[in-house]
């Protein structure tokens, strides 16, 4: 199960016209640059979307889909990754890459758009004729390849300052929906953030209590201060967040989580569970390096999500939150 970002390149490509074969991996056995389900396009100027590995693997399966693309037929490759075939470009895995290629992806322009659009978990492949279908629209049919399209996860971050702002540009670059509160109306503008970007202001208290939307919800604090810090935490706590980070060092830690456990707002357990100081520890100390240790381990927690954590998500909380500004 993974995210799928080729949709908006097929369609967009598909809507100019424009020739291109879709390829995948289909099957992993021992080590290899890349994992099952990965994608690209390849279009038959020679450009490539998306990754299937670089370096000679990519460069074998361009080939071969430039030549799918001449010719008009789907294909499928097997590549064993040994030193005879990653010799020149230092590619010796080791391991074997099953794939396909499909010149005739842009005829499944309907299921791309249905999946583009979709934002509960949908099941879709390649069939045995090298077709694209939902499995829903073909029971029992037999499959070259399929798998679980999961909709994006949610990022709500508390604090449009300079950590939020960095935050919220990366990891809409790696498929999160972005949420941004803060209670400084002046910081919510499209200088500071992507149009894509959800900005809410307000009062604290209120922006807190927003509906979630309907999938996992990733929620971050890095407000302009331990007191607003410790606000965002008290009203988040005990909210059905898939992952909770918050910036600061262990004393504000201590001071913040001491106070909650006091107050009764949370005990200890559910406090062990959020991530303070937030981020992967790779000693970072400017605003992009801080930036890149939290994104990081948003991606690592988002990667050991299951079916049932989407599924779970979106019978509690229902449609997602749409795209907009303040």
């Amino acid at each position: 199960m993974q995210p799928f970002r080729a949709f908006d390149g097929m369609l967009a490509a598909i809507a100019a016209r424009e020739p291109f074969a879709l390829g995948i991996i289909s099957g992993v056995k021992g080590s290899s640059p890349q994992k099952k389900g990965a994608k690209a396009l390849f279009f038959a100027d020679g450009r490539i979307q998306g990754t299937l590995g670089g370096g000679c693997l990519e460069a074998e399966v361009r080939e071969r889909a430039l030549a799918a693309l001449r010719k008009g037929r789907a294909a499928r490759f097997e590549l064993v990754l040994d030193h005879d075939f990653g010799w020149d470009d230092g590619l010796i895995c080791g391991g074997k890459v099953c794939g396909l290629i499909l010149p005739q992806a842009a005829e499944a322009a309907a299921v791309w758009g249905r999946l583009a659009l979709s934002r509960e978990p949908q099941v879709w492949g390649v069939l045995d004729d090298f077709s694209v279908a939902l499995e829903e629209e073909v029971p029992g049919r037999e499959w070259l390849y399929h798998e679980t399209l999961l909709p994006p996860c949610a990022l709500w971050i508390a604090g449009a300052g300079h950590v939020g702002q960095a935050v919220a540009s990366f990891a809409r670059e790696l498929d999160f929906q972005v949420s941004v509160f803060d209670d400084r109306a002046s910081l919510l503008r499209g200088e500071f953030f992507a149009e894509d970007v959800r900005l809410r202001s307000g009062y604290w208290e209120t922006l807190l209590e927003e509906t979630l939307p309907g999938a996992p919800v990733f929620g971050l604090i890095v407000t302009r201060g331990h007191q607003h810090d410790a606000v965002a935490l008290r009203q988040w706590i005990r909210r059905p967040f898939a992952f909770l980070g918050m910036i600061g060092s262990a004393r504000k830690r201590r001071l913040i989580f001491s106070r909650l456990v006091e107050d009764g707002i949370a005990t200890q357990e559910i406090l062990e569970k959020v991530a303070c100081p937030v981020g992967v520890d790779i000693q970072a100390v400017s605003v992009p390096e801080i930036a890149v240790s939290i994104v990081a381990q948003l991606v690592q927690k988002r990667a050991g999500l299951d079916l049932d954590d989407y599924k779970g998500a979106l019978a509690r909380n229902g449609a997602p939150a749409q795209v907009g500004q303040v």
